[in-house]
C-alpha cells in the first residue's frame, strides 16, 4: 500500500491493525454511481453506507439537471446525458472541495499496469465468474469480494490535474470507473486528496473521527457536510460555538443544496439555516438531503418560492422563534421588546407597553406568534391552504418514492420548515423510511 493510501485510509477507516477494514463495510462500500432503469435521474444504492455519498451526488445531480439543463421531460433522460450530469456533477463537487489557489486537483484512479477488470481477474481464479446477464444489468452490484480491502488500495495511485478545463475532461474520460465497481470509493478518495488530509483533519472536531464508522459503515456528518459546502465540519448548525471552552465548529457558507433531518423534528439537534435556505442568502435549488436514522434521502421539487429570499414577515417568524427555542408559539410578554429591537420596530417603553396589553388581552404574560404577526405585518399574512409536490429519491435498489405533502398556511416558504419537519414524525411519513431501512 502507497503512502498517500495508507494516510487516505486512515482518514476514512481509522487505522488498521491486522487484515484492514472490517470486510461488511468495505463490500458495501464497494459500488459505482449507477442510474436506477425505472427512474433515469435516480442513482442507486445496493446495501447501506454509501449514501453519505450517493444522497450529495443526487441532490447536485438533480441541481444540474432541474435547473441548468434544458429538459421538459427531466424523468426521462438519454445514457448520453446520464454520462454528461453525473460527470460534470462530480467536477462541481471536485472543485468546491480544491483549496488550492492553483486549481490543483488530485484523483484516485486505478493504476496504469492494472485496470480494474484485470484486477478481478486475477485476483482469486479460483472465484466463479458472474453472471453475464447481471454484469450487465448491474454493473456495480457486485463489488469484486475477490479483492480485498489491501489489494484495492495496492491498485490505485494518485492522478493530479492543474486546470478546472484539464479536471472536466479527466472526469469524463474516467466515466466507466465512476459507474463500475469501487467507483464511489475513488470519488470519495479524489475529493479528500483535492482537498487535502491535513486540511480536513483541521476541520474535524474529533481528530480521531473516522469519515466512515469502521464497524456499521455509516458516513460521519463530517463526510456529508464536506461533500455539501467544502468543509468537513462536524455539525449542523451555524458558525461555530463554544462549549465549556471547546470550540465546536460549524457551518460557516451558503450551500448550493439544503440538508435537513429527522433528528431536528424529535429536537435533538438545530440545523443551520445555511443548510436548510432560511437564511438571506437561500440554496440555489429548492433540494434537500433528508436524513433519517439509518439513511440519508434526497428530497426535491420545482417550486422556486421555497428558496426565495425571506419576506419580512418571515424574517419576523424567524426571530421571533430565537425566543422560543422550543417552538411552543409564544414568548414571555417580557421579551416582547427585545423582539422588537432584533427587528427594528418601535420599541419605545410606552409603545412596548401598549403592545403588550393589545397582544396579550388576558394577562397571561405571554405574546402568540400569530396575533404578533398580524399586528405588525397585516398585508404579508395570508391563511390559504397550499399543496406542495416534493418527489423523494431514497436510492434502494428496489423502491424510489414520489409524495404529496400538504402543507397548511403554506404561501411562500415561511411556513414549509415547521410543517415539513413536523409531518416526518406522522406513520404515513415515517414509512418511507421504514421501507428504506428494510432495503438496506
Amino acid at each position: 500500500m502507497s503512502e498517500f493510501s495508507r494516510e487516505v485510509v486512515e482518514l476514512v477507516w481509522g487505522r488498521q491493525t491486522g487484515a484492514g477494514a472490517a470486510p461488511s463495510p468495505f463490500r458495501r462500500w464497494s459500488q459505482g454511481f449507477v442510474f436506477s432503469e425505472t427512474e433515469r435521474t435516480a442513482l442507486e444504492q445496493f446495501e447501506g453506507g454509501p449514501c453519505a455519498v450517493i444522497a450529495p451526488v443526487q441532490a447536485f445531480v438533480l441541481k444540474n439537471l432541474l435547473f441548468n439543463a434544458e429538459n421538459a421531460n427531466w424523468r426521462e433522460i438519454s445514457e448520453e446525458e446520464q454520462k454528461s450530469l453525473l460527470c460534470s456533477t462530480l467536477s462541481e463537487l471536485l472543485e468546491s472541495a480544491c483549496q488550492s489557489q492553483a486549481h490543483t486537483f488530485s484523483l484516485a484512479a486505478w493504476s496504469r499496469r492494472k485496470n480494474a477488470d484485470v484486477a478481478v481477474e486475477n485476483a482469486d481464479p479460483s472465484q466463479p465468474e458472474p453472471s453475464r446477464s447481471t454484469e450487465q444489468h448491474t454493473p456495480a452490484a457486485l463489488p469484486a469480494e475477490e479483492i480485498g480491502f489491501d489489494r484495492f488500495h495496492s491498485l490505485i495511485h494518485k492522478q493530479t490535474v492543474s486546470s478546472v478545463c484539464e479536471l472536466r475532461e479527466v472526469v469524463l474520460s474516467l466515466y466507466d470507473s465512476w459507474r463500475n465497481k469501487f467507483g464511489v470509493l475513488l470519488f470519495l478518495y479524489s475529493v479528500i486528496l483535492t482537498k487535502g488530509i491535513e486540511n480536513i483533519r483541521n476541520e474535524i472536531e474529533d481528530p480521531s473521527e473516522t469519515l466512515i464508522e469502521p464497524v456499521f459503515g455509516h458516513g460521519s456528518q463530517s463526510l456529508i457536510n464536506l461533500l455539501l459546502s467544502g468543509r468537513a465540519a462536524s455539525n449542523v448548525w451555524d458558525g461555530d460555538r463554544e462549549c465549556s471552552g471547546m470550540r465546536l465548529k460549524g457551518i460557516h457558507e451558503q450551500a448550493s443544496v439544503g440538508f435537513l433531518t429527522l433528528m431536528e423534528s424529535l429536537r435533538y439537534c438545530k440545523v443551520s439555516n445555511m443548510v436548510w435556505g432560511r437564511s438571506s442568502n437561500p440554496p440555489n435549488i429548492p433540494s434537500w438531503i433528508l436524513g433519517s436514522e439509518t439513511h440519508l434521502s434526497v428530497f426535491f421539487t420545482k417550486e422556486l418560492a421555497l428558496v426565495a429570499p425571506e419576506s419580512p414577515s418571515e424574517q419576523a417568524r424567524r426571530v421571533f422563534q430565537t425566543y422560543d427555542p422550543e417552538d411552543k408559539g409564544f414568548i414571555p410578554g417580557t421579551l416582547l421588546e427585545d423582539v422588537m429591537k432584533a427587528l427594528d420596530l418601535v420599541s419605545e417603553p410606552e409603545y412596548v407597553n401598549l403592545m403588550k396589553s393589545k397582544l396579550d388581552p388576558e394577562g397571561l404574560g405571554i405574546v402568540l406568534l400569530g396575533p404578533f404577526l398580524v399586528e405588525f405585518f397585516p398585508d404579508q399574512v395570508k391563511c390559504a391552504m397550499g399543496v406542495l409536490i416534493l418527489h423523494c429519491y431514497d436510492h434502494t435498489h428496489t423502491h424510489t418514492h414520489t409524495h404529496n405533502a400538504h402543507l397548511p398556511n403554506w404561501t411562500g416558504h415561511s411556513s414549509v420548515r415547521t410543517s415539513f419537519l413536523s409531518s416526518l414524525a406522522r406513520p404515513g411519513w415515517r414509512s418511507a423510511f421504514d421501507d428504506s431501512r428494510r432495503c438496506l
